[in-house]
């Protein structure tokens, strides 16, 4: 954190409190918002946690999750009177306030003292404190490591424990990627120290599926999923249609690009995705092939360098032949094989 001393002034006293994250928030956004909203709760802070929209239901569990006002549900002009009366916002696990739909010129108007939290790339400048890293492996993290840092790890209990082992473990694909660093393995043990039950948070958000979900990842796997060996890149392309004979809930397409990305020789990896609205796009990627000048540059998006996302306002059809044709400007860098470990 920057200007510590100064932020733990700012903090010292109660002070009315929003913490937001970003659309479609994930186990990271949700376990680092919800952890340090209990955290600031027991400094006697006032403190509101409000989400541009909803959530997968196997996040549902955190404690705190009953309080969460989801902005696109009725809620707006809630939100808008608590941003407006706040005196601190806290913007976690995203970099720029477009990542928070119609919250984000909201926060922007909003007179009150704003905290950035975040490991993402090209963070915008908006906050008067900053705790940003990209070495981190997850907003998570880094608010574990702010709260000791100002001297207070003996508040974190049992139950904020779990919620930001939960962004850890899921940001880290339960410590399979290269982000997973010796300071991720030193919090999540200190977190397991204080109490947080690791099986049961690993259950809890990889083994509790519905029926429907599970039947969808195997009609993905089975139907959808199209592999071009020339750029070495996978790729599902999914209807809204699709989504809808399968009942498909918000999360339940969460980790399928990782299939795709799982298939050997693969370095590239997408998931297309007709959400009505727009589509959307999750991008994965191993090795030095960045998805976030990918994202960046084709499609309106960014987050990782090897791990990003993006939209198009084109057709689906019209999206998955874009996305062809885009690959041909990497086919050099695609095209190389990946390095294997010995």
């Amino acid at each position: 954190m920057q200007n510590l001393e100064a932020f733990k002034t700012v903090i010292s006293s109660p002070k009315k409190v929003v913490i937001t994250t970003h659309h479609k928030p994930d186990a990271d956004a949700l376990g680092s918002s919800l952890g340090l909203a209990g955290y600031l709760r027991k400094k006697g802070h006032e403190v509101s946690v409000i989400t541009p929209t909803d959530y997968a239901n196997f996040l549902a569990w955190m404690k705190g999750n009953d309080e969460v006002i989801i902005f696109n549900e009725g809620n707006e002009e809630k939100s808008g009177r608590l941003i407006t009366e706040a005196d601190m916002i806290f913007c976690l696990d995203f970099s720029s306030l477009n990542r928070i739909n119609e919250l984000g010129e909201m926060v922007r108007q909003s007179a009150s003292v704003k905290v950035l939290i975040d490991h993402h790339l090209e963070p915008e400048d908006f906050a008067n404190f900053v705790c940003w890293s990209t070495e981190a492996a997850a907003t998570a993290e880094l608010v574990y490591d702010l709260i000791c840092d100002l001297g207070d790890k003996q508040l974190i209990d049992k139950d904020i424990a779990e919620s930001l082992y939960a962004g850890i473990m899921t940001d880290t694909g339960s410590f399979k990627h290269p982000n997973t660093t010796k300071n991720v393995f030193n919090v999540c043990a200190e977190l397991a120290d204080i109490g947080a039950d690791t099986a049961k948070v690993s259950k809890l958000v990889y083994d509790t599926n519905s029926l429907d979900k599970v039947k969808f990842l195997g009609f993905a796997l089975n139907e959808k999923l199209k592999v071009l060996d020339e750029f070495n890149t996978a790729y599902f392309a999914i209807t809204a249609d699709e989504l809808k004979r399968f009942n498909s809930k918000t999360g339940d397409t969460e980790g399928l690009v990782n299939y795709a990305l799982s298939i050997e020789g693969i370095k590239f990896a997408a998931v297309i995705i007709d959400r009505t609205e727009a589509i959307k796009m999750s991008f994965r990627s191993i090795g030095d092939f960045s998805v976030n000048e990918f994202a960046r540059k084709h499609f309106e998006g960014g987050g990782h360098k090897n791990a990003s996302g993006g939209k198009s306002d084109l057709s689906l059809e019209e999206t998955v032949k874009k996305f062809e044709n885009v690959l041909n400007e990497y086919k050099n860098e695609l095209s190389t094989k990946i390095k294997t470990y010995a």
